[in-house]
């Protein structure tokens, strides 16, 4: 019986074709790292934001049910926030340092307050013992250029902490500042 060579070829991938599909994979890896890393770094921007603003709308919330005045305090004692009710010293919540990027940098424009309290009634109030209220949070990353990085601002008012965005300059855009 004769067996055609049809039927003798063999399927599948050879040597050549696999070293090909490789390094075409490493070359587009390559490529995309850049761009990966600082999607990272501008998501922990994004988090350690977010945690903070989410601290402060649950300080604003448990000095409502508690019907007392709850401060929300950045960085104390280690912690990245924390929030208490003041009168008795009781914490309510705190996160730890270790859970922000050690490359996101926080500046706080206050003159060296790192508090803001809110009453009974969910707005800002005195901080007690008497210290400068936070009024503004920048958030930025250390590992990113100016060009590259997304900075985000958290305003503090009356009613609570509220993130936007520096680098808009369109005061109809609700991202403005």
């Amino acid at each position: 019986m004769l067996i055609s060579t049809a039927s003798l070829r063999q399927q599948g991938f050879t040597l050549i074709e696999l070293i090909i599909t490789f390094a075409v994979i490493a070359v587009m890896i390559t490529l995309a790292l850049p761009s990966y890393n600082e999607w990272i770094q501008n998501s922990q921007i994004r988090t350690a934001a977010q945690s903070i603003t989410s601290g402060m709308q649950r300080a604003r919330a448990e000095a409502v049910v508690r019907n007392t005045p709850v401060a929300f305090v950045l960085g104390a004692g280690g912690a990245f926030w924390s929030v208490s009710a003041v009168n008795s010293g009781e914490l309510i919540e705190t996160h730890g340092a270790g859970e922000v990027s050690p490359n996101v940098t926080l500046t706080v424009v206050s003159a060296g307050g790192t508090t803001v309290t809110f009453g009974n009634l969910g707005s800002k109030v005195a901080n007690v013992p008497a210290s400068p209220d936070i009024t503004q949070i920048d958030v930025d990353n250390s590992a990113l250029s100016a060009a590259n990085s997304r900075d985000l601002r958290i305003m503090v008012g009356a009613g609570g902490g509220r993130l936007c965005d520096p680098n808009v300059a369109d005061s109809a855009d609700p991202r403005h500042c």
